[in-house]
Protein backbone atom coordinates (compact mmCIF):
# COMPACT_ATOMS: atom_id res chain seq x y z
CA UNK A 1 0.00 0.00 0.00
CA UNK A 2 2.90 2.26 1.13
CA UNK A 3 4.11 1.47 -2.49
CA UNK A 4 1.26 2.74 -4.34
CA UNK A 5 0.76 5.76 -2.65
CA UNK A 6 4.45 6.82 -3.08
CA UNK A 7 3.51 6.06 -7.15
CA UNK A 8 0.33 8.02 -7.17
CA UNK A 9 2.62 10.89 -5.34
CA UNK A 10 5.36 10.61 -8.16
CA UNK A 11 2.58 10.45 -10.77
CA UNK A 12 0.84 13.42 -9.77
CA UNK A 13 4.24 15.47 -9.36
CA UNK A 14 5.28 14.15 -13.20
CA UNK A 15 2.05 15.53 -14.62
CA UNK A 16 1.76 18.61 -12.68
CA UNK A 17 -1.28 18.20 -10.77
CA UNK A 18 -1.89 19.52 -7.95
CA UNK A 19 -4.66 18.17 -5.31
CA UNK A 20 -6.57 21.78 -4.59
CA UNK A 21 -7.37 22.40 -0.90
CA UNK A 22 -10.50 23.62 0.28
CA UNK A 23 -10.90 26.59 2.11
CA UNK A 24 -10.66 27.36 5.54
CA UNK A 25 -14.60 28.05 7.01
CA UNK A 26 -15.07 31.82 6.93
CA UNK A 27 -15.57 32.95 10.43
CA UNK A 28 -17.98 35.86 11.72
CA UNK A 29 -15.89 38.85 13.13
CA UNK A 30 -18.02 41.49 15.10
CA UNK A 31 -17.74 45.22 12.89
CA UNK A 32 -16.41 46.21 16.73
CA UNK A 33 -13.44 43.74 16.74
CA UNK A 34 -11.73 45.11 13.34
CA UNK A 35 -8.83 47.39 13.90
CA UNK A 36 -9.60 51.11 13.49
CA UNK A 37 -8.69 51.19 9.91
CA UNK A 38 -11.16 48.40 8.72
CA UNK A 39 -13.85 50.10 10.66
CA UNK A 40 -12.74 53.36 9.00
CA UNK A 41 -12.83 51.31 5.09
CA UNK A 42 -16.00 50.05 5.89
CA UNK A 43 -17.50 53.46 6.89
CA UNK A 44 -16.44 54.69 3.61
CA UNK A 45 -17.99 51.60 1.71
CA UNK A 46 -21.22 52.57 2.94
CA UNK A 47 -21.26 55.71 2.62
CA UNK A 48 -20.00 55.20 -1.39
CA UNK A 49 -16.59 57.38 -0.73
CA UNK A 50 -14.72 59.34 -1.71
CA UNK A 51 -11.96 56.80 -1.56
CA UNK A 52 -8.28 57.16 -1.27
CA UNK A 53 -6.76 54.77 -3.52
CA UNK A 54 -7.80 54.49 -7.59
CA UNK A 55 -8.25 50.70 -7.36
CA UNK A 56 -10.87 50.65 -4.41
CA UNK A 57 -14.44 49.65 -5.38
CA UNK A 58 -12.75 47.52 -8.06
CA UNK A 59 -13.70 44.15 -9.00
CA UNK A 60 -12.56 41.37 -6.72
CA UNK A 61 -12.65 38.18 -8.89
CA UNK A 62 -12.42 35.53 -5.99
CA UNK A 63 -10.09 33.55 -7.80
CA UNK A 64 -8.76 31.81 -4.64
CA UNK A 65 -12.47 30.70 -4.38
CA UNK A 66 -12.28 31.69 -0.69
CA UNK A 67 -16.17 33.49 -0.95
CA UNK A 68 -19.38 31.96 -1.45
CA UNK A 69 -19.29 31.40 -5.68
CA UNK A 70 -20.77 34.70 -7.19
CA UNK A 71 -20.96 35.89 -10.98
CA UNK A 72 -18.24 38.67 -11.63
CA UNK A 73 -18.63 42.07 -10.50
CA UNK A 74 -20.83 40.35 -7.24
CA UNK A 75 -17.76 41.41 -4.98
CA UNK A 76 -15.98 44.50 -5.15
CA UNK A 77 -12.93 45.34 -3.05
CA UNK A 78 -11.43 48.04 -0.85
CA UNK A 79 -8.05 48.95 0.58
CA UNK A 80 -7.50 49.37 4.28
CA UNK A 81 -4.71 51.46 5.20
CA UNK A 82 -2.06 49.41 7.10
CA UNK A 83 0.36 51.82 9.47
CA UNK A 84 3.67 51.93 8.49
CA UNK A 85 3.17 50.33 4.29
CA UNK A 86 4.54 52.14 1.41
CA UNK A 87 1.97 50.36 -1.05
CA UNK A 88 -1.91 49.05 -0.30
CA UNK A 89 -0.39 46.37 2.10
CA UNK A 90 -2.35 42.88 2.54
CA UNK A 91 -5.91 44.07 4.25
CA UNK A 92 -9.17 44.70 2.56
CA UNK A 93 -12.60 44.57 3.02
CA UNK A 94 -14.84 42.93 0.37
CA UNK A 95 -18.23 43.52 -0.04
CA UNK A 96 -20.45 41.72 -1.86
CA UNK A 97 -23.75 43.17 -3.75
CA UNK A 98 -26.15 41.32 -1.65
CA UNK A 99 -30.16 41.42 -2.13
CA UNK A 100 -29.90 45.31 -2.58
CA UNK A 101 -26.95 45.02 -6.04
CA UNK A 102 -25.51 47.78 -3.85
CA UNK A 103 -21.92 47.43 -1.30
CA UNK A 104 -23.22 50.79 0.36
CA UNK A 105 -26.46 48.79 1.63
CA UNK A 106 -26.08 45.03 0.89
CA UNK A 107 -24.45 44.16 4.82
CA UNK A 108 -22.15 42.01 2.74
CA UNK A 109 -19.02 42.60 4.01
CA UNK A 110 -15.49 40.39 4.21
CA UNK A 111 -12.46 40.91 5.74
CA UNK A 112 -8.78 39.70 5.24
CA UNK A 113 -5.23 40.77 6.69
CA UNK A 114 -3.58 38.30 4.24
CA UNK A 115 -4.54 39.70 0.97
CA UNK A 116 -7.01 37.33 -0.05
CA UNK A 117 -5.19 33.85 1.84
CA UNK A 118 -8.35 33.96 4.63
CA UNK A 119 -11.35 35.57 5.31
CA UNK A 120 -14.15 36.89 8.15
CA UNK A 121 -17.58 37.99 8.01
CA UNK A 122 -18.28 41.03 9.50
CA UNK A 123 -20.94 41.26 11.39
CA UNK A 124 -22.73 44.76 12.32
Amino acid sequence: MKRLIVAFCALLALSGTAIARSPAPIVDIPAAALPVEARATLALVRAGGPFPYAKDGGVFSNREKMLPPRSRGYYREYTVKTPGARDRGARRVVAGAGTTGDARTSGEYYYTDDHYNSFRRIRE
